[in-house]
């Protein structure tokens, strides 16, 4: 056999010596016209095909067995780029490793996002009562999010990105863009729930690249959180009801709905174990919900015992036998002269928790009762994380008693 060729399975292989190290040039690699594997080194292989097509090849052990691995045509890879392919491969194995499975995994098509708010939209329909959300669901997403994010791989979306795609609206459309913020998290939860991505949710990092909105106009306008210390303060003192004031610093606590707070009973009240359990009868998502209750709003309840005077509701109108009425709330702003409604405490503290804490935004999901709209995650959900809960809970109602805390952010 001639000097400089090396036997290799019967088909000649030219190279330098029995052991080549980095045995080819770039110029070689363009001139060789003759078939056969020419070595470059450390398993690696030029290979000229008769036709006269050329392909890197990787000779390697695999856990035991002995694997050829192609690693692409030479007009699209270069020498050096097959060179550092190889040695990642090599790496891979003498780890205990299987490249061909970590490069098979690589290739798994992962959706765009376009892709995917199309694939979480189909999931979530079925669910959906009011066709009319399910559509908005969908088109606030194709109009302010996928002209941005549309075309980019679901595990390529980062902070930046989605801040990208609210910044111009979250001034001007401020309701809006809180609904494309919390429809961007649904889809980039789906995402990783499936699979597709790993880490943190981009949007939970977003609030701090985006300017504080101002009053909220819509229907279930809100305080700023870092002005709910103060308004618990002037609330304790406003000419109202004492029965008026404790249910609304009790419904600002458990975030809870107004309908929940005025319907609440006794019965759903287990003080020793520190848990207000309300009825799938009486939740939006027909589902039973555990509230935690911290030390403030056991207090609360305990003065709303002496005053229930034996009602079976814990806040209940003149005459015991009903709760009080579902305008008591509105009427207490307006004495207050605060253009705010009593559900927007929700969004105030939905707010505070995406800001000021570092739980998963599951848990303050959870808190609210919101539904888990992806079947996917919902799967995964078979806690109601109360103990988490518990915490945040408490955490929010030593935020919110504090008045000193009233500053703004």
């Amino acid at each position: 056999m001639e000097c400089g060729v090396v036997e290799f399975d019967g088909v000649a292989v030219k190279g330098q010596g029995k052991h080549p190290d980095k045995a080819l040039t770039a110029v070689q690699v363009r001139q060789l016209k003759q078939p056969g594997r020419y070595a470059d080194g450390n398993g690696l292989y030029l290979v000229v095909d008769p036709t006269g097509a050329k392909r890197w090849l990787l000779r390697l052990v695999v856990q035991g067995r002995r694997r050829d691995i192609g690693l692409g045509g030479s007009g699209l890879v270069t020498l050096a780029e097959a060179r550092e392919r190889a040695l990642a491969f090599r790496k891979t194995a003498r780890e205990d490793g299987d490249p061909l499975a970590e490069r098979r995994k690589a290739q798994v098509t992962v959706p765009t996002f376009a892709e995917a708010v199309e694939l979480v939209h189909a999931e979530h329909r079925a669910s959906w009562a009011n066709a009319k959300h399910a559509q908005q669901w969908r088109n606030t997403l194709q109009q302010y999010a996928c002209p941005q994010l549309g075309a980019r791989r679901l595990d390529q979306i980062d902070t930046p990105d989605v801040l990208r795609v609210l910044a111009p609206i979250w001034l001007t459309k401020p309701e809006t863009a809180r609904r494309v913020r919390q429809r961007i998290g649904t889809v980039l939860d789906w995402a990783k729930a499936a699979g597709h991505r790993s880490g943190e949710n981009p949007v939970e990092g977003v609030a701090k690249g985006l300017p504080k909105q101002g009053d909220r106009d819509e229907h279930h306008a809100a305080l700023p959180y870092a002005d709910v210390p103060g308004f618990i303060a002037r609330l304790r003192e406003a000419e109202a009801g004492e029965g008026a004031r404790l249910a609304f610093e009790f419904l600002i606590l458990t975030a809870a709905r107004t309908s929940e707070v005025l319907g609440a009973r006794w019965d759903e009240i287990n003080v020793t174990e520190r848990l207000w359990t309300l009825p799938a009868a009486r939740m939006k998502a027909k589902r039973e919900h555990r509230v935690p209750l911290g030390e403030r709003s056991l207090a609360i309840l305990a003065r709303a015992r002496e005053l229930a005077a034996g009602s079976t509701f814990v806040f209940p109108g003149r005459s015991g036998e009903k709760p009080l009425s579902n305008m008591v709330f509105l009427m207490l702003l307006r004495r207050m002269g605060l253009a705010i409604t009593a559900h927007g405490f929700r969004s105030s503290f939905r707010d505070w928790a995406a800001e000021r804490t570092s739980l998963p935004r599951e848990v303050a999901e959870m808190a609210l009762a919101h539904a888990v709209e992806n079947r996917v995650e919902a799967a995964y959900a078979r806690s109601d994380l109360l103990e988490r809960r518990r915490a945040l809970m408490d955490q929010w109602s030593d935020f919110v008693s504090t008045p000193q805390r009233s500053v703004e952010i």
